[in-house]
């Protein structure tokens, strides 16, 4: 098998080039490898999909270095071929996917992560672009975009633009005008607080906002917070984070939990979602989960 290590530069604290490196070379099997550092996203899933329509005998497993994004570049390069698989050594600063099988720890050792044993899960296709994790709006999105123009400020960004990303959104995007659709049932009537549209357990880093979520059982895990007071927001954070605000009496008239196969979202101009933290700007959003459409290796006893 050929492992080709697809390695973001800018994500995490520091560049993981050199930690790829030093990771390949303590495994000391002899392993056919290719490093590859993209100059942009899309040239990540521009490399993987040339590579692929080149190589369409060879087995192939593609290693996401980075954060949840460069996850999506490679889960999205990779969609379509069935001679390719991916894993991630997670070096960003959220890694919120690999939570969904443990620490994201585990992950961290080459060697296991080569040895992996791959098993097939989902991925949503959103509008023509793809999620593996989830495809989060409202307060989220704001969070989001708030952080992509943080992310490089030598002041606020890195694990800093979180933080001030969420108190920004926390002032300015408590309402969200939408109407999310779950495989037809209208969830909501006018606005929303946020909403998350999962495969994965955890967005933002540390929320736990979909406990009961399997990333292979071809199935949405859709969680909608209606608009509260601000007090009363904060007064959710802390379950939110441990995975308790689904069942949690307090919140049943605010928090609306459903499993479905297909999510619609209309919303108005200039609306955007956030897909693996990456911004996506339309009115109209169609959110289809297909099921275990790609092969992900995952250390042994994770």
């Amino acid at each position: 098998m050929k492992h080709i290590f697809i390695v973001n530069n800018d994500a995490g604290e520091k560049s993981c080039l050199d930690l790829v490196k030093e990771g390949i070379v303590r495994c000391k099997e002899v392993v056919d490898y290719e490093i590859y550092t993209p100059h942009s996203p899309q040239d990540s899933i521009d490399f993987i999909k040339n590579y692929l329509e080149h190589n369409k005998e060879e087995n192939v497993r593609f290693y996401a270095c980075g954060g949840d994004g460069t996850i999506n570049k490679v889960a999205t390069g990779i969609f379509g071929f069935p001679n390719a698989s991916m894993t991630v050594l997670p070096f960003g600063t959220g890694n919120d996917y690999v939570k969904y099988f443990g620490s994201g720890d585990i992950f961290k050792n080459v060697c296991n992560v080569i040895h992996g044993e791959e098993r097939s899960v989902d991925i949503m296709k959103v509008n023509e672009k793809y999620a593996l994790n989830s495809t989060h709006f409202g307060l989220d999105s704001v969070v989001a975009k708030t952080m992509n123009k943080l992310r490089r400020n030598k002041l606020f960004g890195k694990r800093r633009a979180y933080p001030f990303a969420i108190v920004w959104a926390f002032l300015i995007g408590m309402r969200n005008k939408c109407i999310v659709y779950a495989d037809g049932e209208q969830l909501n009537t006018n606005d929303i607080l946020l909403c998350t549209v999962s495969n994965g357990k955890y967005v933002g880093g540390s929320y736990f906002n979909a406990p009961n979520s399997l990333n292979d059982d071809g199935l949405l895990e859709v969680c909608l917070v209606k608009p509260v007071p601000r007090l009363k927001f904060l007064g959710l954070i802390k379950y939110y984070v441990a995975g308790t605000h689904i069942d949690n009496p307090k919140f049943k008239d605010i928090v609306v939990y459903r499993q479905a196969k297909k999510v619609t979202i209309e919303g108005p101009e200039g609306f955007c979602v956030s897909i693996d933290g990456e911004i996506y700007e339309s009115q109209h959003i169609e959110i289809e989960n297909l099921e275990k459409a790609i092969r992900f290796a995952v250390p042994r006893n994770s």
